[in-house]
């Protein structure tokens, strides 16, 4: 990354400024002055001796909103998250009296998987360097990160984790397998959504179609959402599958129509993903004026043979729209939550170029279940809380799916 000009990062700065006031979605109900934060940062920004100093004054600044959806980032930084970079979450444990990351969901068709890294697995350091809660290990777009981790055997292990190059230099995300589909036992399905890709889902929705009708002589099923990052729209096809009929699932308001409390009855309703791609100008057409307001509403696909008989797999790691198809279900009480309670990130944002390289992430859209629930930093309660037991990992058992299997057996 290229140096800056204390020009460069005050113009950055006011843009980043601007932008906050104007779109931050919960910006009134922070409970703090923006405007006196930017003041009182302004010098410590400005005269920042280095691009790294100038980056974390910034997302120091932004960490003050305490919003998900909200940061600031070089589109070359090494700072993606995990769950994002390599498609493996952390957690920390406590092993032998000392305090370590372990990896807790990992994702096939990821980097972190394709290295040979599985749940359980203990982080021990990144970059030859020895790594502890809270520090966290950094990853960027291309970039080769040995890791040395320990094994569930007890030996030591340095491993390669090639981090992909996204597409899009706004949203550093890459899509690992999407879709796990098997039977765990006589009747039993099993789908898990690692995120839902793309805005509209259509693929994502062909997909699940697939792997829902390949279970078709299952009469219960297990929906494992641990770890899933959320994504677009595609999460409504799930939702769809919980119930055959069409009724509410949530709305999404932007912060003009939060101020005025705008009722939910007048929003324009999202109630089918489309088969074709050709369809999307149309949808376009139709919600480009809502600017992030819309009203949610399950497809009516008809009476399904697990019905009634679903239990979702949840954990801290669950978030965004992972986070709707879970209070959906929790709402209408179309299914048993097993696991932890999940993040409480669910605010609809975007990012936003800045200059220099420099990108802005922030949450211009608020979600409510159709109760009115605000599941961001609120999360969801499982109704049978399980920790994923790591003891038991390291010798091949997942608590949570076998208490899942046991809680299914008796529905």
């Amino acid at each position: 990354m290229n140096e800056l000009t204390q020009h460069d990062r005050l113009r950055i700065l006011d843009k980043v400024s601007n932008l906050v006031q104007k779109k931050h979605v919960t910006l009134n109900a922070t409970g703090v002055n923006w405007r006196d934060l930017v003041a009182a940062r302004t010098h410590e920004i400005v005269d920042a001796t280095s691009a790294a100093d100038f980056e974390k004054a910034m997302q120091d600044l932004l960490g003050q909103l305490k919003t998900s959806h909200t940061g600031f980032r070089h589109h070359k930084s090494p700072n993606i998250a995990a769950r994002l970079s390599i498609h493996a979450t952390l957690r920390p444990v406590k092993i032998n009296d000392s305090d370590v990351w372990m990896f807790e969901d990992v994702h096939p068709g990821g980097p972190a998987h394709a290295s040979g890294i599985e749940p359980g697995f203990v982080l021990l350091g990144s970059r030859g360097k020895e790594i502890t809660p809270p520090e966290l290990p950094s990853f960027g777009p291309g970039e080769q990160v040995l890791l040395r981790v320990k094994k569930p055997d007890g030996a030591d292990a340095d491993i390669t984790v090639q981090v992909p190059i996204p597409k899009s230099k706004v949203h550093p995300v890459t899509a690992p397998t999407t879709i796990i589909c098997r039977k765990l036992a006589a009747h039993i399905g099993y789908i898990k959504v690692t995120m839902f890709p793309g805005r509209i889902g259509i693929d994502f929705a062909r997909d699940l179609d697939a792997a829902v009708a390949s279970l078709s002589d299952c009469n219960r099923l297990v929906i494992d959402l641990r770890g899933n990052t959320g994504g677009g729209i595609g999460s409504l096809r799930l939702m769809s599958y919980l119930t055959p009929d069409k009724r509410p699932i949530g709305y999404s308001l932007n912060r003009k129509l939060i101020d005025i409390n705008y009722p939910k009855e007048k929003l324009r309703s999202f109630d089918r993903i489309p088969k074709h791609k050709a369809e999307i100008a149309l949808l376009f057409l139709r919600f480009a004026s809502t600017r992030g307001a819309v009203a949610l509403r399950t497809e009516g696909l008809g009476q399904m043979p697990f019905h009634k008989r679903v239990v979702i797999i949840t954990n801290r790691h669950t978030a965004s729209s992972a986070e709707m198809v879970a209070a959906f279900a929790v709402e209408n009480k179309l299914a048993t939550l097993v696991g932890t309670k999940t993040a409480g990130r669910l605010l609809g944002g975007g990012g936003f170029k800045v200059g220099n390289g420099y990108i802005l992430g922030l949450p211009t859209s608020a979600y409510f279940t159709w109760e009115g629930k605000l599941i961001e930093k609120n999360g969801i309660e499982p109704d049978v809380h399980v920790e994923l037991d790591h003891e038991k990992l390291f010798a091949g058992h997942d608590t949570q799916l076998e208490k899942a299997v046991e809680i299914i057996q008796t529905l």
